[in-house]
Formats: structure tokens, sequence, C-alpha cells
């Protein structure tokens, strides 16, 4: 299949019309019908429909639009990684990582990694499983490091690490801070801070409450930074849940555990990334470092 007629699908698909494509891309309508048309006959199905303003895309449209993205970022890759090999170097690897690996666990260890592949450049961008794993299935990471309590996807591998354990934490001022045994009722008289965009850590909180039929409680703020919910914590009577193996850096804003019974939330986490016969030998060595970082398992 040509890249020509690819590249012809997604100026169309974005544009939404032929013509303000064509004027986009200084290319001839015609030229664009007639590559759509070649498309759509061999698939066998239609990718645009017109309307008024132009054209929207089928389901299989969307479908093809999110493949030949994925194909053009490996593309653009695959040439970044070939001019970094020319000129003696290893290109770079990006990673999208949930708040504790990003704090936690993964400075030594892309510090260990890069002593020993100091050519290799590292990204690294936080988020939440809900932002990482589109981002990885559309190939904006190599790699991501987060809970994996979220559903198996054909496209990718999910490789558990760690087991992480999450506890509720407040302000060492909190009401509940003195409390010797609160229970779920106490805490959700409390409004709560959560991670922005995290449904699953969101979903934790209104599932523990569920299991005690207690009514939901308010989630006050979302923010994505973790030191401003830290911060938050002790300028109001908040609630939040974070790993366990966040406490220490939690601590030095003042934050303290509550002393729940039983166990708030416990995930496996670990790595995830794309299924694929030929990654880059970077990655490969890294993925290796990340296993190694956990045998034995580090704390949670």
């Amino acid at each position: 299949m040509h890249s020509r007629l690819l590249r012809h699908f997604l100026a169309v698909y974005d544009a939404g019309s032929l013509s303000a494509a064509a004027a986009a891309h200084r290319i001839s309508q015609p030229a664009l019908t007639k590559s759509v048309q070649t498309l759509e006959q061999e698939f066998g199905i239609k990718l645009f429909d017109r309307i008024a303003s132009g054209v929207t895309p089928t389901r299989y449209g969307e479908v093809l639009a999110r493949r030949v993205r994925l194909m053009d970022i490996e593309y653009r890759h695959a040439v970044a990684e070939i001019e970094a090999m020319r000129g003696g170097k290893e290109g770079q690897i990006r990673i999208g990582a949930g708040p504790v690996w990003i704090t936690r666990y993964l400075p030594s260890i892309v510090a260990g990694y890069q002593q020993q592949r100091p050519e290799v450049r590292i990204y690294m961008e936080s988020g939440v499983i809900d932002t990482l794993i589109p981002q990885v299935q559309r190939g904006e990471f190599d790699l991501v490091c987060a809970s994996l309590d979220f559903p198996n996807q054909p496209d990718l591998v999910k490789e558990a690490l760690v087991n992480i354990e999450h506890i509720v934490v407040a302000s060492q001022n909190h009401p509940l801070a003195a409390k010797p045994d609160p229970e779920a009722k106490d805490l959700a008289g409390y409004p709560w801070i959560a991670l922005a965009k995290d449904q699953v850590g969101t979903g934790r909180i209104l599932s523990y409450f569920a299991a005690y039929d207690l009514q939901p409680p308010q989630i006050a703020l979302e923010t994505s930074s973790t030191p401003a919910m830290f911060d938050l914590l002790n300028l109001g009577n908040y609630l939040c849940h974070i790993p366990k193996s966040l406490l220490p850096h939690a601590e030095k804003f003042g934050v303290v555990p509550l002393p729940l019974k039983g166990t708030f939330w416990e995930t496996p986490a670990g790595i995830i990334y794309r299924q694929s016969e030929h990654r880059m030998p970077a990655l490969e060595q890294f993925i290796k470092a990340m296993r190694a970082a956990f045998e034995p398992a580090l704390p949670v």
C-alpha cells in the first residue's frame, strides 16, 4: 500500500473536507479523491460519508486513521533513530509514568542505566492510567510504568514488577489524625483530593465506600501535581490516597497516614509496552534494567 495514499487519506480526515485538504496541502482535489477511492477499493469499505460541510469518517475510517498515525509516528521515530545511530548515538527512550514511579522508583533506575548508556537520552512524563495507556498505544511513549489495574489490551504487554499498597493520608492537624481507629464512616464526612483524570484511582475511592454501604464522599479537588496535593492537605480537612511507598516523600509536607483497619487498595504495578518483534536495543536493555531493579521486589 503506497504511503502517498495514506498521507492523502489523513489530510482529508484531518481537514474534514476534500477541498480544504487540497488547499492546505497544495494537492489537487481530484488527486485526493482518487487516493481515497483507491483505498476504499483495496479495503472494500467506505472510509468517509459525505455531509453538508464536507466529509466525516466512517467507523472504518476512524480505525484506519488511528493505525496510520501510529505508523507515521513509528516511521518518524525510525528516521530519528537511524540518524542518531549514524551520528554514533542511540536516540532516546520515552517513558510515561505514574507519580510513585517518577518520584520513588525511576530516578535510581534511570541514573544507573545512563551510567552504562550515557548516549541514550531519557524523556519522562508523569500521568495516570487513563492518560498513559492511550498514549503508549498511539506510540507517544515507548514504555509506561504504572498500575496494571486496567483491562488487558491485545496490542500491549503488561509485566508485573511490584505490588503497590495505597493508604489514606491527611494533614497531621486533621481531626482524624489523632483518632486511633478511624472507620470508613469517619472518612466519608470529609472532602477528598484526587489526581486529575485518574478515573481508576477515583473509582477505588468510590468502591471503598460502596463496600461499607456508604454514600461516596465529595471529590472536592483534582490536581495533576503530587506536591500540590500534599500542600492542599495542609490547607483544609482534605483526605487523599497515595501509594504507601510515597509516604516518606509525603511526610516532608507534614502529611501522615490514617491507621485504617485492613487495606484501602492494593494492586500489581509494573511496565507496559507495545507488542513488537523489533524493539530498539536501548529499550530492550532498559526493560531488563527495570526487571533487575525489582529482583528482589522493592518495598511497596
